[in-house]
């Protein structure tokens, strides 16, 4: 301590302290000579006891002499010694003490033996603690550092040292500001004052710790988390302050890049202006990353045209920012257009596309790219980065970040940085530059978002019309489908999306393909129209605001109607999302339309949706649409389906002509609304073709199905898909009544492919898995794979179906598509 001489009190902790330890005198030949009081209370004996008599004799265990005679040995070998050593104590126990023994040398040649000893539980507790005092200072990454009273320092460990750069003899009675820039020393006295005076921790606090690089070398930036406590004695005396030092540079820089990288992307691309954007990646670059910041584009580029795919060229200055506007003049100024050799960072950077990193650099060497001839203000400059701004592919130009006030060099953590903030500048500069190009590919998505044929399908005869608001090429909100389904069945869908326009036609096209893919699921209809509700409620929070700031057209929802034909039983199940009801023309020309549960429309959010289910008869005809068929300027919703009642009624005619009899009789030339039309005329898969068993859950079920299975087809005339057909069917089964329990349902339809379909109660899908070589089981579904075109499950309300489609055999094959008066059960 400095000022005065302190006398500092035993630690109550210490094993060896006095009061704690018992001290015992051992003349050269063994025999007590000396005995304090702690070691009667210790060990039970008193002092005329043992006084005189031999310690081995009086102290020790026979059991344990062996052990105490090794320890003597190296007692005397090194006349002195450390350890733990069993005693007997005055009622016969067995005590373990830690005992520190020393030679103490006498006149005339007499030593004696001096012993301190304690328990041995307190004393290995002891050691403990101090191997955790010497780890803190020799091994821990946590810096520690020791301050007097007067905050000199008095001991600092390694990690500290590190951090600091000096060793602990040379921190030694030295200041934190002898180490530290001024600002940065006097934070930290203040705080560690502050402990002192109030006793009040100081709990990770984070602060700069940035030390001097002398003559010729930058500041080395550091941050560091500090706590700090007060160090007392036993007494209650203030002794100094201790404080533990994490360096947290790479956290500090990792949150200032990200802080960074947040408050870019809101700043950049505010708008559809090259030079805007280009000013925007500049000013959110300057002064967080780098002190000077230019942002050059390939001449084509800043003139709004495409950039050519690996060339280089001219490029034009389009922004420039510095930290230090009295340099500004030495840069190139914006609009001027500059050739970079090869052999240059910028040339390197638009050649290859990449970044370059230059964490040092001579300023002599890159005069030709900094200004025109003078240094003058830029003596400093010590670091470059020079990145690519690259938009699908394409090199569109680059930017260059320098460094000479930070004094840290740029790093690759630097280098990513830029790299985003120069991603996200190029994707805004390509945007701009393609504005102009909106309208083409408004058309071209057009012409892609709907089918321009829909697939043929045994189960029904479709025609369809299309027209977008204003009967010209616009982009329109209404789509219309035909899906093929397993079992022979087939889906139809009309939609129609709120609005017109790009935001319209892109969430049509949307959900037409989340219809496409919750068809493949083989879902319910109303289950579909839930799923697409939630489809619309999170588009409709992508809303984004126009370039002029206002808000967009907003595509907020939608309507639509889901059919699902099975050409099998004649049943069709629909469900509808606040769109109008499809009407039913019968075989004999009557139409009326049936009354189906509305449901809310598609977007609305937590309200349910009921399917329903029609027969429809062999050679009826469905009308499915969209409300500008029937509700426009010429009539409203009531009038306009009774004229579509009235246009679809009548003797049979050929579908085509009955589409555009409905177009021609409801819609205006221009129309003011999107309008969807599909009508679909239902066949009936003839009784002969489709086959159906019922099999009860018991082990005979496989063998029952293969004998089953191989008449039928043997009936059919397919011989040749006997063997593979029954080990699909065999395998299904298998699965059904180990997995799934009973009743079991096998149902075998013949039409343009042979489908096997097998239902059982279970809502849990089979799925394909690898098996090992050692498994017995494990390649069933492997195998079914492999012997089908298509496999899948369905799930059902009374459990699920697993069905599979194989080709027919080419002679087979090609089979024409039914129509009216066309009996597939009579083909061979």
């Amino acid at each position: 301590m400095t000022g005065s001489v302190t006398l500092i009190s035993e630690s109550p902790e210490d094993p060896y302290s006095h009061g704690r330890a018992a001290a015992v005198v051992l003349d050269r030949r063994g025999r007590v000579s000396g005995w304090s009081e702690r070691a009667r209370a210790l060990t039970g004996y008193s002092a005329e006891d043992v006084l005189g008599r031999s310690a081995m004799e009086t102290l020790v265990d026979p059991a344990d002499r062996d052990v105490v005679v090794e320890a003597t040995t190296a007692c005397i070998r090194n006349r002195g010694w450390f350890g733990v050593v069993p005693v007997l104590g005055s009622d016969g126990s067995r005590l373990r003490l830690g005992i520190r023994a020393r030679w103490v040398t006498r006149e005339a040649g007499v030593y004696e033996w001096y012993l301190v000893a304690a328990p041995a539980e307190e004393v290995l507790q002891w050691e403990i603690d101090r191997s955790v005092m010497d780890g803190m200072f020799r091994r821990s990454p946590i810096g520690l550092a020791v301050h007097d009273t007067d905050l000199s320092i008095l001991r600092i460990n390694r990690a500290i040292a590190r951090i600091g750069g000096v060793s602990s003899e040379q921190a030694r009675g030295h200041r934190i500001g002898d180490f530290l820039i001024r600002s940065d020393a006097e934070t930290v006295d203040e705080g560690l004052q502050k402990v002192l005076e109030t006793g009040t921790p100081m709990i990770f606090t984070e602060q700069p710790c940035r030390v001097p690089g002398g003559p010729g070398r930058p500041d080395r930036e550091r941050y560091v988390s500090v706590s700090a406590f007060r160090m007392e004695d036993s007494a209650g005396r203030v002794l100094g302050v201790t404080q533990l030092v994490e360096d947290v540079t790479e956290g500090h820089r990792a949150r200032r890049r990200l802080a960074l990288l947040t408050e870019a992307g809101a700043t950049i691309g505010t708008t559809l202006d090259v030079q805007t954007t280009a000013e925007e990646l500049a000013r959110a670059a300057v002064p967080g990353l780098a002190d000077c910041v230019s942002v050059d584009l390939l001449e084509p580029v800043s003139r709004g045209e495409e950039p050519v795919p690996g060339g280089v060229g001219p490029v034009r200055r389009t922004a420039n920012r510095t930290i230090t506007p009295e340099t500004a003049h030495l840069l190139f100024p914006v609009g001027t257009v500059n050739s970079f050799p090869k052999d240059t960072p910028q040339g390197r950077c638009l050649s290859t596309g990449k970044p370059v990193l230059k964490p040092y650099i001579d300023l002599s060497g890159f005069l030709t790219t900094m200004g025109r001839g003078t240094t003058t203000g830029l003596q400093n400059v010590h670091s470059l980065m020079v990145v690519p701004l690259t938009a699908r592919g394409l090199v569109l130009g680059f930017v260059s970040l320098w460094r000479s006030r930070l004094p840290d060099p740029f790093e690759e953590d630097d280098l990513t940085l830029a790299s985003e903030l120069a991603a996200r500048a190029a994707v805004s500069l390509d945007n701009a530059r393609r504005f102009t190009q909106q309208h083409r590919a408004a058309l071209a998505l057009q012409r892609r978002l709907l089918p321009r044929e829909l697939p043929a399908h045994p189960a029904v005869v479709v025609a369809h019309r299309y027209m977008p608001a204003g009967g010209t090429t616009g982009v329109g909100g209404d789509w219309f489908d035909v899906i093929p389904l397993s079992g022979a069945r087939v889906a139809l869908v009309v939609g129609d999306v709120v609005g017109h326009g790009i935001n319209a036609a892109a969430t049509m096209g949307r959900l037409r393909t989340a219809v496409h893919t919750l068809a493949d699921l083989d879902l319910e209809p109303d289950e579909v129209l839930s799923h697409l509700d939630d489809l619309v409620n999170r588009l409709a929070g992508e809303q984004e605001e126009d370039v002029e700031g206002g808000p967009g057209e907003q595509v907020v929802g939608a309507t639509c109607l889901y059919a699902v034909y099975d050409p099998v039983t004649q049943r069709c199940s629909l469900a509808r999302a606040g769109h109008p009801p499809p009407a039913v023309m019968s075989p004999e020309g009557d139409v009326s339309v049936p009354d189906l549960p509305a449901g809310p429309p598609l977007g609305l959010g937590g309200l349910p949706f009921e399917a329903a289910e029609l027969t429809l008869q062999e050679g009826s005809v469905i009308a499915l649409y969209t409300n500008g068929l029937v509700d426009g300027a010429m009539h409203d919703m009531e009038a306009g389906l009774a004229q579509l009642c009235e246009t679809l009624a009548g003797p049979t005619r050929p579908l085509e002509d009955t589409a555009q009899a409905v177009v021609d009789r409801l819609l205006p030339e221009r129309p003011s609304d999107d309008v969807a039309l599909l009508l679909a005329q239902t066949h009936t898969l003839a009784p002969e073709l489709v086959a159906t068993w019922e099999l009860a859950a018991e082990p005979t079920a496989p063998s029952r199905a293969r004998q089953l299975t191989a008449d039928q087809l043997v009936a059919w005339g397919l011989e040749e898909m006997v063997f593979s057909t029954e080990l699909i069917v065999s395998e299904l089964i298998t699965n059904a009544y180990r997995y799934a329990g009973g009743p079991l349902t096998l149902r075998l339809i013949h039409h343009q492919r042979l489908i096997c379909e097998v239902s059982d109660p279970s809502s849990t899908s089979p799925h394909l898995r690898r098996a090992r070589s050692t498994d017995e089981g494990g390649r069933g579904l492997l195998l079914v794979a492999q012997l089908t075109a298509r496999w899948g499950t369905r799930h059902t309300r009374e459990g699920k179906t697993v069905w599979t489609e194989q080709a027919l055999p080419p002679l087979l094959g090609g089979l024409p598509e039914p129509g009216p008066g066309l009996d597939l059960g009579a083909l061979p």
